[in-house]
């Protein structure tokens, strides 16, 4: 085995950049500017700029949640209460995490956010969007208990959801027509009539239609999420070129993980605080033979690299939740007939994916043609699962492509691309994935610069 320096030295480790200041990020890492062989063979660029921003500004999220307001007043309701991590960190722009504790944001029609969350919390939420809100210690809250203002004591214990509720009806909500970001059940909404007066309607449909319709600014940033994608591709392609037979599956991921990552914060302004660097994911995968064959294996991946095997080289790219998956089906020498086909056949629905996902068409017609062509092509056997979801910030998101979701595409939306086939028999699968964005006229605006051709993917070692 070589070492992980010597990986760094004379792999893809300088692979030069596209657009994304990848010279600083070496001069950081101290690598080599070199440009790696597998760089070479990217795709041209195309009009879509990567952005300059690290993440989407505060005025951006408070925009979004202007356009929220205003469409829900157009129905008649006064506000909303945002129960959904990710609606709450879209239209306020606070990256948090969720657990069992509740963080919950209320939206009047007027005004700031007030806010509800736990004292863990506390200095997140108040150096962000802040001017209102109400505080409960921990999860479950004890009555009266604050240890952090040396409150300590074992009081009743708090229900957080008719506290809530009080606290909005302390604000003069009660008898308004409100709305909530997800349908209540039948006990939550027993309280709030009891405290409010009158249900909370589910507006968790228009919620989600303003995250599936990317912005510009999105865009952007997505773009420049797969910029940085596109240079850890290609330094894992280069060390299995050229050190894959000393290697495994978990060398090269971890490998170009730690590549990928240096690469991206050498980039990112940052001082260690809060609400900067958010959102951000690095995980590039590697799964090498038997592993391949299954769509969502479960073993761990720690597998020797040798000829004649499938291997995929996968993973996620975020900057402030955009981005999204970026997969290449690869097969090494010697290849065989079988392995030929259903890499072919794989590749070539990503194309129809590309050309057949126009806005004005269904989610469903564009899954229809896709697996035609595979059922054509002889491979039925080896289908496990739709052609595509969603992307967002969350990962998966509706809609999909697949025969029972009729939605209309429309110009923005964001899909994966991924019409995998598996031979579990034989130890081998072909799945691609990627990012294509939805135009008015076809075809869809690939994100990725990785070619779908055979010299990437058929290699040897």
């Amino acid at each position: 085995m070589i070492s992980r320096r010597e990986f760094l030295v004379t792999t893809g480790a300088g692979v030069a950049a596209s657009g994304v200041g990848g010279a600083a990020a070496a001069e950081a890492a101290k690598l080599p500017a070199a440009t790696g062989k597998s760089a070479g063979l990217f795709l041209p660029e195309d009009d879509l700029k990567p952005a300059t921003i690290d993440r989407l500004p505060l005025e951006w999220h408070q925009q979004r949640a202007q356009l929220l307001r205003d469409k829900l007043a157009d129905a008649g309701y006064q506000g909303i209460l945002l129960t959904n991590r990710w609606n709450i960190i879209y239209f306020t722009g606070l990256w948090h995490t969720t657990t069992e504790r509740l963080v919950n944001v209320f939206l009047p029609l007027q005004g700031d956010p007030v806010w509800f969350n736990a004292a863990l919390d506390r200095d997140l939420v108040k150096s962000w969007w802040y001017s209102d809100g109400e505080m409960y210690f921990d999860w479950p809250h004890a009555e009266g208990a604050f240890p952090n203002e040396g409150k300590v004591q074992m009081g009743a214990k708090v229900d957080l959801s008719e506290w809530m509720l009080k606290a909005l009806k302390k604000r003069g909500f009660a008898g308004k027509t409100l709305a909530a970001d997800t349908e209540f059940s039948p006990s939550m909404q027993r309280k709030v009539v009891n405290i409010l007066g009158k249900e909370m309607a589910s507006a968790d449909e228009t919620c989600m239609s303003f995250r599936i319709h990317k912005t510009p600014e999105e865009l952007a940033l997505t773009r420049r999420a797969y910029n940085y994608f596109n240079q850890m591709h290609a330094y894992a392609r280069d060390m299995l070129l050229e050190h894959g037979a000393n290697l495994t599956d978990f060398d090269i991921a971890n490998s170009a993980t730690k590549y990928g990552t240096d690469l991206l914060m050498a980039d990112i302004k940052r001082d260690g605080r809060p609400h900067t660097a958010v959102g951000i994911t690095v995980a590039v995968g590697c799964r090498v033979g038997p592993s391949t064959a299954s769509p969502h294996p479960n073993q761990f991946q720690h597998a020797k690299i040798t000829r004649g095997q499938a291997i995929q080289i996968e993973g996620v790219v975020n900057i402030a939740g955009c981005g999204g998956e970026l997969y290449r089906a690869m097969f090494i020498h010697p290849l065989t007939d079988q392995m030929k086909k259903l890499w072919t056949v794989s590749r070539d629905s990503c194309l129809i994916q590309k050309e057949e996902s126009i806005a004005g068409v269904t989610g469903s017609t564009v899954a229809y043609k896709i697996h035609m062509h595979q059922v054509k092509n002889g491979v039925a056997p080896y289908i496990y699962h739709r052609p595509a979801h969603g992307q967002g910030w969350e990962g998966h998101q509706p809609p999909y492509l697949s025969l029972g979701d009729y939605t209309m595409l429309e110009k923005g939306m964001n899909f994966s691309v991924e019409p995998g086939l598996y031979d579990p028999a034989n130890g081998i699968g072909a799945n691609f994935s990627d990012a294509f964005i939805v135009e008015e006229q076809g075809p869809s605006r690939q994100m990725s610069r990785l070619p779908w051709s055979e010299e990437w993917c058929w290699v040897k070692i």
